[in-house]
């Protein structure tokens, strides 16, 4: 064997172990530690056995099965492997998505919720819906449709506002004419007389608002002045009426705080006042009764009623 012979099996003995080196460790990744999932999808878009899962847009797992589902033929039934320990909850959604413009279709899992219960191995993801390009298609087509009636629309809204922009400009040229320029030249005639009659008695009338405005000023500065010499005493008598005020305030404190104070002698001198005029009609009423009591010290005796 020569040595470029030798050489050449020696590269392909590395290239061999190499690709197997590197199956082995993405078996084992993706297969020791994984736990299944499914979800179900009405339209899978090319997504085929070995796309990749992607979990809030990080790679976490492989789709290991794409197929009808046999219980709803009309539905797409997505089995897949997710490294364990990935936070799928009920929350989460899944949808079919794309690592990048040039790769192949790929699972896309959303976060879901913190709160949101975690989801066991061999629960059902929930799933949803992503537009298939028939339907984009058919949007578009819609929207051509649509626009197609709108211009059709527009171009006879057009052709009407055309019509009446004509219109507009033949009534402009009849009114415009040259009878209407006469009668425009006819008032701007008499105007111009008008003007030329009036006009010495604009002038003097002119000549009296400035005079009227000249004494309006005069009198103006009459009365700022009279106002100058006023602020200066009103603004004493004023600062007087506060310090009055003040001391008024302070005085009525004072009278509320010796009030305060001497409450007790007040409620005292009340009660004496109403004892002494309980005893004082106590006195009257022994008055009206026994008027001799403030003659005879001693009360007279009672008299017998003489008996038969």
């Amino acid at each position: 064997m020569t040595t470029e012979a030798k050489v050449g099996a020696f590269v392909l003995g590395c290239f061999a172990i190499l690709a197997f080196t590197v199956i082995y460790l993405m078996q084992a990744q993706f297969s020791g530690d994984t736990v299944p999932y499914r979800t179900y999808l009405r339209y899978a878009g090319g997504l085929e056995p070995g796309a990749e899962v992607l979990f809030g847009g990080i790679t976490v797992g492989k789709v290991t099965a794409v197929r009808p589902w046999t219980s709803d033929p009309t539905k797409i039934e997505i089995l897949l492997q997710v490294k364990q320990g990935t936070p799928l909850n009920e929350k989460s959604v899944a949808k079919l998505g794309l690592v990048s413009i040039m790769n192949s279709a790929a699972l896309s899992i959303t976060t879901g919720s913190n709160d949101a219960k975690r989801l066991g191995p061999g629960s059902s993801i929930p799933s949803k819906e992503a537009a298939s390009l028939d339907e984009i298609a058919g949007k578009m087509a819609d929207v051509a449709d649509s626009a197609n009636a709108l211009i059709a629309q527009a171009q006879g809204e057009l052709e009407g506002i055309s019509g009446d922009a004509r219109g507009l400009l033949s009534n402009l040229k009849t009114v415009t004419g040259p009878p209407t320029q006469q009668k425009i030249q006819a008032v701007l005639d008499h105007v111009n007389g008008i003007l030329a009659t009036e006009g010495p008695k604009i002038d003097r009338i002119s000549d009296q608002l400035v005079a009227l405005s000249q004494h309006a000023d005069n009198t103006v500065q009459n009365v700022n002045g009279t106002v100058t010499d006023m602020r200066e005493p009103i603004r004493k008598d004023l600062a007087e009426l506060q310090n009055t005020l003040q001391q008024a305030k302070q005085l009525l404190a004072d009278m509320q705080v010796m009030v305060r104070a001497n409450d007790y002698k007040i409620d005292d001198t009340v009660e004496n006042l109403r004892v002494a005029t309980d005893n004082l009609d106590q006195l009257t009423d022994s008055l009206k009764q026994r008027p001799w009591s403030l003659i005879r010290i001693k009360q007279p005796k009672e008299r017998q009623v003489p008996q038969q």
